[in-house]
């Protein structure tokens, strides 16, 4: 199989799983995470510079597509540009994690972690365990200088996941701090 041919094959599965994306939305999306699982890195030019070669494009065209996907909507170029709002996708990145489960381990371990970078961000952070391995599945971004509790993002991002949890599953939520 050719590297376009695993591009498109990843772009029909990344569209399978978050329906509610535009097009344009879930092939840059694609192309973001292909890139970067092939890469080892998810810095924009080293994963432009190798998509750029997969799909005989220009590397600044395709910088600028990979840019634009994660700006607001009206910093972008045309007339029905969208703003990629990320809590809508939660909850299909969940479903698409447990889908992967096996029907016999009806149990789930969600970690929560907060990571300050640099005295600028706080990351929170809701991650599936498995095999030693935390997956994020929701987060928020903070100022890390904002005063304020986290136990109402927690709450949000918890809530936000709920639906997609069958009711007959065991849940343990696993928090160093903030909850």
């Amino acid at each position: 199989m050719s590297r376009q041919q695993e591009v498109d094959q990843w772009m029909m599965t990344v569209k399978q799983h978050l329906p509610h994306l535009s097009k344009p939305q879930a092939t840059v999306l694609a192309l973001w995470s292909f890139g970067g699982v092939i890469v080892g890195a998810c810095g924009c030019s080293s994963v432009a510079g190798f998509l750029a070669q997969v799909l005989s494009q220009k590397e600044n065209t395709v910088r600028q597509r990979l840019r634009e996907w994660y700006w607001e909507a009206t910093a972008k170029q045309g007339d029905q540009r969208q703003s990629v709002v990320a809590a809508t996708c939660f909850a299909p990145l969940l479903a698409w994690v447990l889908a992967w489960w096996a029907p016999d381990e009806p149990r789930l371990a969600l970690a929560l972690d907060a990571t300050t970078l640099a005295q600028r961000f706080t990351v929170l952070a809701v991650s599936v365990v498995y095999r030693g391995c935390a997956i994020p599945v929701a987060w928020v971004v903070l100022r890390a200088t904002d005063a304020g509790a986290w136990r109402p993002y927690w709450l949000t991002l918890l809530s936000d996941l709920a639906s997609r949890v069958p009711v007959s599953w065991t849940v343990i939520v696993l928090a160093d701090r903030g909850l």
